[in-house]
């Protein structure tokens, strides 16, 4: 059986597969397996548990349970909410405030934890409400949330990109320093757009001052601030300073957030038994795919399929950048049916060696990915935060409402895309992240 005969058979079977609603993981294991058996004999398999066994026992990867658990830490505490007040005290008066207070608040979150669903679900309780009941535009309010909470992607230290740095062997400290700046022009994007709506029509976010809490004042809107700072300051200054490596660096996150919220005395066995049980599903989603689609990986690259898809890609006579278009059109088109853990695993190991080959950063390759992970959140049918948000919305806010209101948040991603794939130095801004 010929390479390309297998690959349509490996896809076909992949697809069908999940048609059937089985989970990716078992999916990509099975049709692999099969295939492996027919083609190679039981012993092949041996290979594809060595690889398993490689990658679950890679120190970094223990980073990914620890940032999770961080965030259902968060989720659960009043860090965030008591972090949205003092914001809301210090802008939430002014004309879409409450809209730039959930940005501002997205973003924090983000440096926080990396993870976008304890975000967006956060958000959903604390903001959504508010802003509904402010008279805030429906459409321009469920996307704020939605766009905002997708930055757990971009923003150090963002899950995607480690997993990302595992699989592809990239640097995970360079790929966080090479996502700040693009990070901060998405989310800086983000408040532009906010802010220009506003003034053209002000009917979509009335000021008010019912926006800001009763009762507070300057000093305790700043106390609010501290701890979510510390937190920020302590886990990026360990990685950046050099202090620890990005697993430490988590186990650091865990045990401050842990420490703050029994200062604050709300530490109690069902928040800690909630938090737990949360990071537990989380994680065995992540490694039953992890495990699966390596697996994918590992009988595809022994047919030869790593050879074939680059001489399929290669040979095709694109330019580079022609080619980087394609791979990223793949992400596009791949995260509006996929979650972006299938797709970091059933392309990067196939596509960042073209990108290296072609003379181009894999950096800078991972930072487009993170971009275009953002866009896959974010579109329908399958878009992961939209499900996310659907999942505490107020009454009378269907799934339609969310995708309607997502456009102009993909539209400002897809410019943020363009402008870092034409000026590649907004992600390699750092001397020791040229090629």
């Amino acid at each position: 059986m010929s390479i390309a005969i297998m690959s349509l058979v490996l896809l076909g079977g992949l697809i069908l597969a999940m048609a059937m609603a089985v989970p990716l993981g078992f999916a990509a294991g099975g049709v692999a397996s099969l295939l492996a058996l027919v083609e190679f004999g039981p012993e092949v398999l041996g290979l594809a548990m060595q690889k398993i066994y490689g990658m679950a026992t890679d120190i970094s990867f223990a980073s990914v349970p620890l940032f999770i658990l961080m965030s259902s830490l968060l989720e659960r505490s009043r860090l965030a909410r008591d972090l949205f007040d003092s914001l809301q005290y210090l802008v939430g008066g002014v004309r879409g405030g409450v809209a730039l207070v959930t940005l501002l608040i997205a973003v924090i979150m983000a440096a926080m934890s990396g993870i976008i669903g304890g975000e967006i679900v956060m958000l959903g309780l604390v903001a959504l409400p508010q802003m509904l009941r402010l008279n805030y535009d429906r459409s321009l309010s469920i996307g704020v949330i939605v766009a905002g909470g997708s930055l757990g992607t971009m923003i150090p230290p963002s899950i995607v990109l480690i997993i990302f740095g595992l699989v592809g062997g990239a640097s995970i400290q360079a790929l966080f320093s090479a996502t700040v700046i693009p990070g901060l022009i998405l989310a800086g994007s983000y408040l532009l757009y906010v802010v220009i709506r506003c003034w053209l029509n002000p009917a979509l976010a009335p000021a008010s001052r019912d926006a800001v809490p009763e009762g507070m004042t300057l000093k305790s809107a700043l106390m609010g601030l501290v701890p979510p700072m510390l937190l920020i300051v302590l886990i990026l200054g360990c990685i950046y300073g050099g202090v620890t490596s990005i697993t430490e660096a988590a186990c650091v996150g865990v045990v401050g957030t842990l420490a703050l919220i029994v200062v604050r005395r709300e530490l109690s066995v069902f928040l800690l038994h909630q938090a737990l049980v949360q990071t537990l599903r989380a994680v065995g989603i992540l490694l039953w795919v992890t495990f699966g689609v390596a697996v994918l990986i590992s009988v595809y690259n022994l047919m030869g399929g790593r050879a074939f898809i680059n001489e399929l890609i290669l040979g095709a006579g694109l330019t580079p950048m022609m080619t980087i278009l394609l791979m990223l059109l793949v992400f596009l088109v791949l995260g509006c049916f996929m979650d972006w853990i299938g797709i970091v695993l059933l392309t990067i190991p196939i596509f960042l060696p073209i990108v290296v080959e072609l003379g181009m950063s894999p950096i800078w390759f991972g930072v487009l990915f993170s971009i275009a992970m953002q866009i896959a959140f974010l579109s329908p049918p399958f878009g992961s935060a939209a499900f996310y948000l659907m999942s505490v919305a107020p009454k009378g806010v269907t799934l339609v409402d969310i995708y309607r209101s997502v456009w102009p948040f993909m539209l400002i991603q897809l410019a943020v895309l363009i402008l870092v794939l034409l000026f590649p130095p907004l992600a390699l801004w750092l001397p020791g992240l040229l090629p």
